[in-house]
């Protein structure tokens, strides 16, 4: 019987010979140490997926081998293009999340290929795949609608059609109920052997049953012992198996114990016949042999379990809203250009000629005075003059137009008195003014130590000081003077400073544009720094519909930002942030971080003349209501007239720029004073905050710096799209969805309709993300569905109601469409 065996089994040896090659051990610890950096190679590519997942979404849906050859194309994640393609194979067209389990499944692989052995391959393997098939589908069930705005699908496109699949077929309650049922028969059957409970609970069996559990093994035993009689080491290690059993007898319960003595003879024999044994052993030893590995592991989980400490967990940190962009960095200095080539400073015999002029223009109307002292500015120099006792200030500004024509200077401007001093000024302009580089503001150490919540940095004053402001607290602001003055270089400057000094997470602008040209050039930075409507397929928005529809949008996410304050019981969003930074907030209640908003609309007078009260409304709705919700407007333009810079427009927007204008008529119905009618151009301007009035020089960012700027920032991790804003359905989108001609209907509207009623959801993202469609074409169908009465209207952040409760009722009602 025995040589009958051993012929069977050197007959089966000979059968899987495998080649020298694979059998040495070079081989072996090559092998080892290529599954080991290929597991850590999978494992980064995992993570960084997590994070730069949404940049490269655009580049993964093209074909791997187009991706790989084309060398132009560059990706995000840290493992290049290979690690992302892998990445998204495995965990947005695979399980998802649970994609991170095969990771252990690898590494048991690696530890086997360096000889450790610390569980079973066969069993991990089993244990992986039930364990991502569950979690794929249980995560896809419970987030299903948590991806709608986000690159990441949780469980994975298997989860999803399977979820999908349940809910059709047994519904919400009962996909929940199997949810459950599997995850007790995966933990009782499926995981007996990884979790020590378990392994309790079923090998907790009746006396009778372990009595005849132990006499069958020791009859496979005794007749195993007939095979390797021969074998001169078998009583020393049936000695140490009975030493194992005595201390498994101690540590375990004796219902786990099944001991198997002859396990251990094959492990004893020669180390050089040790592949042959492993290859001749009886299937039933190599299981018992398992299960004694098996009781080991266990002996040494309970130690573990005793000796382990529960530490108490320590409550999280503060939420840290820019770790989004985690790798997001800030636009370098360098990217700026210095323009002191052309500048000049004003020269000692300039400053003493105009001394002496002014000086003698004043005696020439008897007009004596005491001290002169000049303050030499980038644009203008400022005299400041105390009067002899008993001259008239009014006599003084009288003089103003007598004193530009003695210093043929094109124009001055006469302050009497200086607000907080006890003088006179007079402004000179320099007869080569100096060009201020914004590289000098934004370096200055006023700008960078700042702690505005939203700085901007305009220019230099008459002194040479850096001149900054905060736009949360103006809170909006006015930008007006006439063409070619630097107004579009000044909005520059306010944009240009912006993105130097917040984060994506903590700032969001919103471009208006009618002329289509000037704010264009901010296109690139969609992703990180602009918002839109979810139709909208251009970020700068210039059609005037939707102009009215984006402010209309703009009214609705401001009152949904005062719901939030509300609930929080704060009076302001830096409140309610810092709240919901200490996590003192939940985001299941529907708080989230709320970034600034920055409206900014060139050009305001084309859109008074095109739409009048349409925009104005809502305009002055956002200035009167949202500084304390963080939206803030900057609108620009270059008429100045009382029938664009309406008693409304100034009431609201209380902090003014003026740069040139033509009359005086026009400086008063921006400044509500005379003096813009009197600055030089060229980014000369008067900045009025409150009752404050100060002359500033502009500083200059040339074209080119903002696209090196833009550039810089394009290239960086972005978010997967623009913030959304919400949707706005005003008068004319009601009567464009009453409109919808079905006898025109999309080719999938009949396919969605049955997705749509399947699930009980009306979710235009639903709908894209299934047929794998644009935005536009989605919510086409969606106004299709809606018009053939299978789903509700548009319910603002809710979800449309789904009409039609069963796929009989669809099918008669699509018959009827039909026919």
């Amino acid at each position: 019987m025995a040589k009958k065996r051993n012929n069977t089994s050197k007959s089966k040896k000979k059968k899987i010979e495998l080649p020298q090659f694979l059998t040495d051990e070079r081989t072996r610890f090559v092998f080892a140490i290529a599954s080991s950096l290929f597991t850590l190679y999978l494992a980064a590519a995992f993570v960084s997926f997590i994070f730069t997942g949404g940049a490269d979404q655009s580049k993964l849906d093209i074909k791997w081998v187009e991706l790989i050859a084309n060398s132009q194309i560059r990706v995000e994640n840290w493992t290049g293009k290979t690690g992302a393609h892998l990445s998204n194979l495995f965990i947005n067209k695979g399980f998802g999340i649970a994609s991170f389990s095969f990771l252990y499944l690898l590494s048991i692989i690696s530890f086997r290929a360096w000889n450790i052995k610390l569980q079973s391959i066969k069993k991990v393997f089993l244990q992986t795949i039930l364990v991502s098939i569950w979690l794929s589908v249980s995560l896809a069930f419970l987030f299903v609608h948590s991806t709608d705005d986000s690159f990441l699908f949780l469980g994975g496109t298997y989860g999803f059609f399977i979820s999908e699949w349940l809910v059709a077929t047994i519904g919400h309650v009962g996909t929940f109920f199997t949810v459950i049922l599997s995850l007790v028969c995966l933990l009782v059957f499926g995981l007996q052997g990884a979790l020590p409970f378990f392994k309790k609970v079923v090998a907790a069996k009746p006396k009778d049953t372990k009595q005849n559990s132990q006499q069958e093994s020791e009859t496979k035993v005794e007749s195993e012992e007939e095979v390797f009689e021969e074998s001169k080491t078998s009583e020393v290690n049936i000695q140490e198996e009975e030493l194992l059993s005595q201390i498994a007898e101690e540590e375990l319960p004796e219902e786990d114990i099944t001991p198997n003595f002859h396990s251990e003879l094959i492990l004893s024999s020669d180390p050089e016949n040790m592949e042959e044994e492993d290859e001749v052993i009886p299937k039933e030893t190599l299981q018992q042999k398992e299960e004694d590995e098996d009781v080991e592991l266990k002996i040494e989980a309970i130690r573990q379990e005793e000796e382990t400490v529960k530490v108490k967990q320590e409550p999280l940190g503060d939420f840290d809203p820019t770790l989004d962009l985690s790798r997001f960095k800030f636009p370098s200095i360098n990217l700026l250009e210095e323009h002191h080539a052309n500048n000049s400073t004003v020269s000692q015999e300039e400053l003493e000629s105009n001394k002496n002029r002014i000086v003698e223009t004043l005696r020439n109307y008897k007009i004596e005075i005491v001290q002169i002292k000049a303050t030499i500015g980038p644009t203008v120099t400022l005299y400041e003059i105390v009067p002899a006792p008993g001259v008239r200030i009014s006599k003084i500004k009288n003089l103003e137009d007598d004193i530009a024509l003695s210093l043929s200077a094109l124009g001055i401007r006469i302050i009497a008195p200086i607000p907080g001093k006890g003088t006179i000024g007079i402004e000179v302009p320099n007869q080569n003014p100096e060009i201020v580089s914004m590289k000098s503001i934004i370096a200055s150490k006023k700008f960078q130590e700042s702690n505005h919540a939203l700085p901007v940095a305009m220019g230099r004053t008459i002194s040479n000081e850096t001149y900054t402001l905060d736009l949360a607290k103006m809170p909006h602001l006015l930008v007006a003077g006439a063409t070619g003055q630097g107004k579009s270089v000044g909005l520059n400057a306010i944009i240009t400073s912006l993105l130097y000094k917040k984060h994506p997470s903590q700032l969001k602008f919103v471009m208006i544009d009618p002329k289509k040209v000037e704010l264009s050039i901010y296109s690139t930075i969609e992703k990180h720094y602009l918002a839109k409507l979810p139709d909208e397929e251009e970020p700068i928005i210039t059609d005037i519909t939707k102009v009215i529809a984006t402010l209309n949008s703009l009214c609705v996410e401001m009152d949904s930002r005062y719901d939030l304050l509300k609930k929080a019981h704060a009076r302001n969003i830096k409140e309610y942030n810092a709240k919901f930074i200490k996590r003192k907030l939940n985001p299941e209640n529907g708080h989230r971080y709320l970034p600034y908003i920055v409206v900014i609309i060139d050009e305001f007078a084309d859109l008074i003349m095109t739409a009048g009260k349409e925009v104005e409304a809502p305009i002055a709705r956002i200035a009167q209501l949202a500084r304390a919700i963080g939206i803030h407007m900057i609108i620009a333009t270059q008429r100045p007239s009382t029938n664009i810079i309406t008693g409304v427009i100034k009431a609201n927007f209380p902090a003014r720029i003026a740069f040139k204008v033509a009359s005086m008529i026009d400086s008063r119905t921006i400044l509500d004073s005379p003096g813009a009618n009197q600055l030089i151009g060229r980014g000369d301007m008067l900045i009025s905050t409150s009752s404050d009035l100060v002359r500033v020089q502009c500083a200059f960012v040339d074209t080119p710096e903002v696209e090196a700027i833009t550039d810089f920032i394009q290239d960086q991790q972005s978010y997967p799209s623009a913030l959304l804003l919400p949707e706005y359905v005003g008068e004319a989108s009601a009567e464009a969805s009453a409109e919808v001609d079905l006898q025109k209907r999309d080719a999938l509207f009949e396919d969605a309709a049955r997705l749509v009623v399947g699930s009980q959801q009306g979710s235009t993202s639903a709908i894209q993300r299934r047929f794998s469609i644009g935005y536009n074409r989605a919510g086409r169908i969606v106004d299709q569905l809606e018009a053939a009465g299978i789903v509700g209207p548009f319910e603002g952040s809710k979800a449309r109601q789904v009409l039609v409760p069963d796929e009989f009722s669809l099918e008669k009602l699509l018959n009827e469409i039909l026919n």
